[in-house]
């Protein structure tokens, strides 16, 4: 895949600085009292006009991070009681983080997608089911997205809709099409892949998975890193994987949207 050269990477983001970002750096943005925390560093609003696709092991470009800055995302929940684990050692070092939600997950445990939401995570999309949408007809994959994010916002606010608290989505296997991706860009949903990830869907122990990640960060310096709250190893690696980044002086960004909250999916008005 071929990577954004640095000056046109920089260029982009002077335009668009006051679109991508909603707030400057603060010190510890998870309002944490505890001062020995790992904590998050600043958050980053990201607009889909300025950056519909991110994440350089899937597409061009990924989003401005400096060095030793991370973007925790975490797939295929909620599920218990792993997602709990995770929510903890997250809350332990007061990190916030991306949860992209299968839809039927949500439809199961709504108690948990709200927990997400109030302890300050982003709860973004990850599809109904799960299915692989390269492998199944265009209008199959709308409706699992589709009905993937109505599930989810009914978990969390109540009311079956198309609309979105975060226009986020993340494919389930990465396994994009053409059609489906103009169709959510054309809805302003920003596409998520991965810079980093731990290879937590393999049948490795938490001290492998832990091995996996930092070799990667150790290259990478910075990213979006992929992560499986629904896998009972990665619940188990996190507090040493927290540990490690604090010790490392690596910097949690958070994510929210820079759009303001989508009245229709559908059409994006």
């Amino acid at each position: 895949m071929t990577r954004m050269r640095p000056h046109r990477l920089a260029s982009r983001f002077t335009g668009a600085a006051a679109l991508v970002f909603a707030a400057t750096a603060i010190a510890n943005a998870a309002n944490c009292s505890r001062q020995d925390t790992l904590g998050t560093s600043r958050l980053l609003a990201v607009d889909a006009r300025v950056y519909p696709r991110v994440g350089l092991n899937n597409f061009p470009e990924t989003l401005p991070l400096a060095d030793h800055e991370v973007v925790l995302t975490f797939d295929d929940g909620p599920r218990p009681p792993s997602t709990q684990e995770v929510l903890s050692a997250l809350g332990a070092e007061c990190v916030r983080a991306t949860f992209f939600l299968v839809g039927r997950s949500s439809a199961e445990f709504p108690d948990l997608v709200r927990r997400i939401a109030a302890e300050g995570h982003t709860a973004a999309h990850h599809s109904w089911s799960h299915p692989m949408m390269s492998k199944i007809p265009f209008e199959q994959a709308k409706d699992d997205i589709d009905r993937g994010i109505a599930a989810d916002e009914l978990a969390l606010n109540g009311v079956s809709s198309k609309s979105l608290s975060t226009p986020f989505f993340r494919y389930p296997y990465f396994a994009t099409t053409p059609a489906t991706l103009d169709l959510l860009q054309s809805r302003g949903i920003v596409v998520f892949g991965a810079d980093v990830w731990a290879s937590d869907w393999e049948n490795i122990s938490p001290d492998q998975e832990l091995k996996n990640v930092i070799k990667q960060l150790e290259t990478a310096r910075k990213g979006i890193i992929l992560l499986h709250d629904a896998q009972a190893r990665t619940a188990a690696m996190m507090p040493a994987f927290l540990h490690y980044l604090h010790e490392n002086g690596y910097r949690i960004v958070h994510l929210v949207s820079a759009a303001p909250r989508q009245q229709n999916a559908e059409t994006g008005h």
